[in-house]
């Protein structure tokens, strides 16, 4: 399968996204984003859990479509790699209650596991190589714009994003000197944020 048929998925079935609302899968998901294909064994060296407890999340992942297994592999030793390159899902507010909880789930998860990994690299950043330092930061920026914009906006953004998604796919095309990088997006209304009086 080549980087054209594993596209960005858009995540709609309430069951896949209850699927992927688990840490260890999340971070399975990550262990491939870095390196790939990789069997449960070596996830584990990566994930911090056991050959056993992986190979079960890595099948579960495969089930609903996040992971697939990769040719060449024999016996126990079944290499795996990601069926997709990311994968967003969105809220429209209007979902059956089954879904919403899904949503909702997920939506919990992340925001959790992306505001404690910035404050972790917040905590760590004066460590970085100066280089690196430079462009670890954060970005705030407030715009005007009608909820049809906004999400113009968003794939403008992440179609910016995507000019580098080859490197993925293939570790030949990565710079000597690259490193992965995270690029974590918040988008809300900002007066949702505001308590009456202000």
């Amino acid at each position: 399968m080549s980087s054209d048929e594993r596209p960005h998925r858009e995540l709609t079935d309430p069951k896949a996204m209850r699927a992927i609302a688990h840490p260890t899968r999340l971070a399975i998901l990550e262990a491939l984003t870095r390196r790939e294909p990789l069997t449960a064994t070596e996830v584990s060296e990566m994930v911090g859990e056991s050959p056993t407890n992986c190979a079960f999340h890595l099948r579960t992942l495969a089930k609903y479509g996040f992971v697939e297994e990769t040719e060449g592999g024999a016996g126990r030793r079944r290499p795996w790699r990601r069926a997709h390159i990311g994968f967003s899902f969105g809220d429209s507010g209007t979902a059956a209650p089954e879904a919403q909880i899904a949503v909702d789930a997920l939506s919990s998860l992340l925001w959790e596991r992306s505001l404690s990994r910035l404050a972790k690299v917040n905590a760590l950043r004066h460590g970085f190589p100066e280089d690196w330092r430079k462009i670890t930061g954060v970005s705030e920026t407030v715009f005007y714009l009608t909820p049809e914009e906004a999400e113009k906006f968003q794939e403008e953004l992440r179609a910016v994003l995507f000019r580098y998604h080859e490197r993925l796919e293939d570790p030949s095309l990565r710079p000597a000197d690259s490193s992965p990088i995270e690029l974590i997006q918040f988008t809300f209304p900002f007066d949702a944020t505001r308590t009456k009086g202000d």
